[in-house]
C-alpha cells in the first residue's frame, strides 16, 4: 500500500486529497499545515510520496524539499499546487521533487501522478515536458530568474514580495549579511538595480506568491 503524507495549510483541501488518494487504496500517515510541521512529521513516519503544496506557511518551498531530500531521501515529492508551472515547476523539479501537477487536474490525474513517482518516475505536463526539452536542446532559452540557483531565487521572491533583509533573514533562517550577498548576486545575474526593481521585475514575471 502507498503511504502518503498531505502538506497543505487549508483543511478543505487535505480532506479532499485524502478522499481521493484513499479511493486509489492508498494510506494518509500524516498531515502537516506548513513547512517546519512537514520536516517534524515527516522524519517521524514512514512515507512513500508527500503531497506538497507551495504556498504553505514556514520556510520556502524549495528549502523545504531540498531538506525532505536529505533528511528523507526515498521520499518522493510530488508539488500541488495553483501556480503556473512555467513559473514553478522547472524550479521543484532542480530542487529535488518527482513531479508538479496543477490543482485543477482531475483526481484520476491526481492518482496516476502518485503511482508514477512512487514508481521512480517524474511526472510533468506535457506542457512542462516540451519546456524541459527545448531547456536541454537549447541550453540558453531562459529568463534571467531562471539562472539564479535555489537561494538565490528564494531571496528574491521574498524581496519581490515586499520583505526586508533582516525579515528575509529570519524567514530563512540566515544572517544577514548572508541575504546581502545573496541579494547581491541576484542583482548581478539579473541587471537589477534596486529592491523596487526586484519587485517589479517579480510581479511582471509572476513570481511572487
Amino acid at each position: 500500500m502507498i503511504r502518503l503524507l498531505i502538506a497543505d495549510d487549508h483543511p478543505v483541501v487535505r480532506e479532499g486529497l485524502q478522499r481521493v488518494v484513499e479511493g486509489a487504496g492508498f494510506r494518509v500517515v500524516g498531515e502537516a499545515t506548513n513547512g517546519d510541521d512537514l520536516l517534524v512529521v515527516a522524519a517521524k513516519v514512514e512515507a512513500d510520496v508527500v503531497l506538497l503544496d507551495i504556498t504553505m506557511p514556514g520556510p520556502g518551498f524549495l528549502e523545504v524539499i531540498q531538506r525532505l531530500k536529505v533528511q528523507r531521501p526515498s521520499l518522493r515529492v510530488l508539488v500541488l499546487s495553483v501556480q503556473p508551472e512555467d513559473q514553478f515547476g522547472l524550479r521543484v523539479l532542480q530542487a529535488g521533487a518527482a513531479g508538479y501537477l496543477s490543482k485543477n487536474q482531475s483526481p484520476e490525474q491526481l492518482v496516476a501522478a502518485i503511482r508514477r513517482v512512487v514508481s521512480g518516475g517524474r511526472y510533468v505536463s506535457p506542457a512542462l515536458a516540451e519546456k524541459l526539452a527545448s531547456l536541454i536542446a537549447t541550453g540558453d532559452d531562459r529568463r534571467p530568474h531562471e539562472l539564479l540557483s535555489a537561494r538565490e531565487y528564494q531571496v528574491l521572491c521574498l524581496i519581490g514580495a515586499g520583505k526586508s533583509v533582516k525579515e528575509v533573514a529570519a524567514a530563512m533562517s540566515l544572517s544577514p549579511k548572508t541575504v546581502s550577498t545573496y541579494r547581491t548576486r541576484v542583482m548581478e545575474k539579473t541587471g537589477l538595480k534596486s529592491n523596487a526593481e526586484i519587485i517589479r521585475y517579480t510581479v511582471e514575471n509572476a513570481l511572487t506568491h
